[in-house]
């Protein structure tokens, strides 16, 4: 059962409706001119890297997404079809056969072949690729001949295609990538339907359209990424007419954006888990008793209400429940502040400590921490906060840095293998994903189980207890699945939001 909201999050809301825009007011004139060759997009943060072996983050996913394609595609509803491929066929549970189209180009006006497949799958390996537990089953890529190749597996694997539709898995040129050396990453080559231009740090990236897309030119002529952190900024952005599509809008923004005529909104169930993390590599955070008390020192419910008003819902455990094998009967921790000041006196904590929470500049994972440094306060733990860039941020917490920190997980492909290998196995350490340090031995063989066995119901049952461990063990404070929330200007045609955040953008134009 959960309490009453607190004092602190009652506070925090009078502020944040006092913030909201006023009911009713006018609409600001727009100030740019409808733009029928550009899209504008405005998204919260830069990407790191447009490599798909150095990074698997999502503002970088998102814009890789335009740039490369994919053996298999993942549809709007999650369905997966054909992408890069023809053809294919299941030879037998660890053996798959697959055709590519002739004639494909990439960028760089290569011809794309069977061995750029190989190539990729074999970098990834070799440079040990964040997003590389996707392809844990592969054990290699078997050239045929120039358009067939083989690709072999250690052991069956229930979600091998639907992973070959993840932006990760993006099929690179080996030409391409060894010209461009370490900076490959910044001038990247695909056979997506827009191609590379021009990345200004922490201000844009611009992509033009390639005309030789073998599915056929895309609709715009070219695509500028702005990166604007704060949210009330990207609204502004689009009701000025100075962005055409707005990813991630602010939930303080969204209403008020819903009643102008001139902008279309759009809210979807998503796929993404927001969190505060523990460094369990540390003290006290290597105690579970701690990281019991303080999630039970927050009043997660009215946190998130706070934070997002509305367009999430408190999370019990790690995924989402629109997740395949997401455990539906975990009940979360509550807010009981006077249990976790006895479970701190328990731990040898009575008097508390002093520690810190992180987070990049994004504004919900901010009020979440400000929330959470009064209401840890009154159970003795003095927090201070550390906003920073989110490439840094990333770059910092991989390396363990941090005491606590916020971060959200996309379960890109609705299946609990990604939402819960990555994060929660011991092997996944850093910018893998387990940004915890947190590792169980059991956890470790139901995951490990969860991704070989073909048999669904076992799949289900390793699954089910996992989730039930990492709760009890509760290496995260688990805070809220977030709908997604994206607006275009009228003028814009062909935007379908995905659930997963990685847009295609191929049909997308102004009209």
């Amino acid at each position: 059962m959960r309490f009453a909201k607190s004092i602190a999050v009652a506070l925090v809301l009078i502020l944040v409706a006092g913030t909201l825009f006023a009911a009713g007011a006018k609409e600001p004139q727009a100030t740019k001119t409808q733009n029928r060759d550009t899209i504008v997009v405005a998204m919260g943060a830069d990407a790191r890297s447009l490599d798909p072996h150095e990074t698997n983050d999502q503002p970088s996913a998102r814009i890789m997404k335009q740039i490369y394609s994919t053996l298999m595609h993942q549809t709007e509803d999650l369905q997966i079809e054909k992408g890069l491929v023809t053809d294919y066929r299941v030879v037998s549970d660890t053996v798959y056969e697959f055709t590519l189209p002739s004639g494909v180009k990439f960028h760089n006006g290569e011809t794309l072949t069977s061995r750029d497949v190989k190539f990729t799958f074999d970098r990834m390996r070799e440079k040990n690729a964040p997003a590389g537990f996707l392809m844990a089953a592969l054990d290699r890529v078997e050239v045929i001949d120039d358009l067939n190749f083989r690709m072999v597996l250690e052991f069956p694997f229930g979600p091998f295609l639907t992973h070959l539709a993840h932006t990760a898995m993006s099929i690179v040129n080996e030409k391409a990538v060894t010209a461009g050396g370490d900076d490959y990453g910044r001038a990247p080559v695909g056979t997506g339907p827009f191609k590379f231009v021009e990345w200004r740090a922490g201000d844009s990236i611009t992509l033009e359209r390639f005309d030789d897309y073998y599915r056929g030119p895309a609709q715009s002529r070219m695509i500028r990424f702005r990166f604007i952190p704060e949210d009330a900024n990207r609204a502004i952005a689009i009701e000025t007419g100075e962005a055409d599509i707005v990813f991630d809008v602010g939930p303080n923004d969204f209403a008020n954006l819903e009643a102008l005529p001139s902008v279309i909104t759009s809210q979807i169930t998503g796929l993404t888990t927001f969190y505060m993390g523990f460094n369990a590599a540390k003290e006290p955070f290597d105690d579970v008793r701690v990281r019991r008390a303080i999630n039970l020192a927050l009043d997660v419910d009215g946190a998130t209400e706070a934070a997002f008003l509305g367009f999430a819902t408190p999370a019990d455990g790690p995924l989402p429940p629109t997740v395949l094998y997401a455990n539906p009967d975990l009940e979360g921790y509550g807010y009981d502040p006077a249990e976790a000041r006895r479970l701190l006196a328990e731990a040898g904590y009575a008097d508390g400590f002093t520690t810190s929470i992180w987070t990049n500049n994004n504004p919900v994972r901010v009020m979440y921490s400000e929330i959470f440094q009064e209401q840890l306060r009154q159970v003795g733990i003095e927090v201070s906060i550390e906003i920073m860039e989110f490439a840094p941020y990333l770059d910092r917490t991989a390396l363990g840095e941090h005491d606590m920190f916020m971060l959200g997980w996309v379960t890109v492909t609705g299946d609990a293998d990604y939402g819960l290998y990555s994060l929660f196995h011991s092997t996944q350490f850093g910018d893998a994903g387990n940004r915890t340090f947190w590792g169980n031995d059991e956890v470790d063989r139901l995951l490990d189980l969860g991704k070989a066995d073909p048999d669904p119901a076992q799949r289900e049952l390793a699954y089910m207890r996992a989730q039930e461990i990492i709760t009890e063990e509760a290496p995260w404070v688990f805070l809220a699945n977030r709908d997604e929330l994206n607006a275009t200007r009228n003028y814009v045609e062909g935007f379908i939001p995905h659930a997963a955040g990685h847009h295609n953008l191929y049909r997308v134009y102004n009209r």
